[in-house]
């Protein structure tokens, strides 16, 4: 057993937190960008609520609810942008979040994570590029039909 002082402890403690706070940031602003997507959709399109896209911080339960959060995202802008007449693919961000989804859970798998885990990361990367870049479509409010367009 190691016999550290309280220096000692203090320090390797603070370095542990640090690894562990630095490694949470990418996750924290992923949650973020779900978020504020989110809260650009109306809310009767929304299939979940913004909040709860903070569950993914939940370890081990982020492995299922990966799979609810990519779902219900896709869901809630396919039924965002049906209302605004913007034509995009039918299930936005859905094959590219299920494909991050399950290579993630793939990687739990010894020796063949290495590889899924590789692949899961780029997905991971390309899913949250596309949601930002569906939330910023979003952005715009949406005129609703008792207003008037004034030329």
């Amino acid at each position: 057993m190691l016999n550290l002082g309280a220096a000692e402890f203090a320090a390797i403690s603070t370095i542990v937190f640090l690894i562990i706070g630095i490694s949470l940031l990418p996750l924290i602003f992923f949650c973020l960008t779900l978020q504020k997507c989110l809260k650009r959709c109306s809310p009767h399109n929304r299939m979940m609520s913004p909040g709860e896209v903070w569950l993914l911080l939940i370890p081990l339960f982020n492995l299922v609810w990966q799979f609810v959060v990519v779902l219900r995202i896709s869901s809630t802008l396919s039924k965002e942008f049906h209302v605004r007449n913007m034509q995009r693919e039918p299930e936005p961000g859905k094959s590219i979040g299920l494909a991050f989804c399950i290579l993630y859970v793939c990687s739990l798998i010894p020796f063949l994570g290495i590889f899924t885990s590789l692949a899961g990361f780029i997905c991971w990367i390309i899913y949250w590029v596309k949601i930002a870049g569906y939330s910023a479509e979003i952005s715009v409010p949406v005129a609703s039909s008792d207003e008037k367009i004034v030329i």
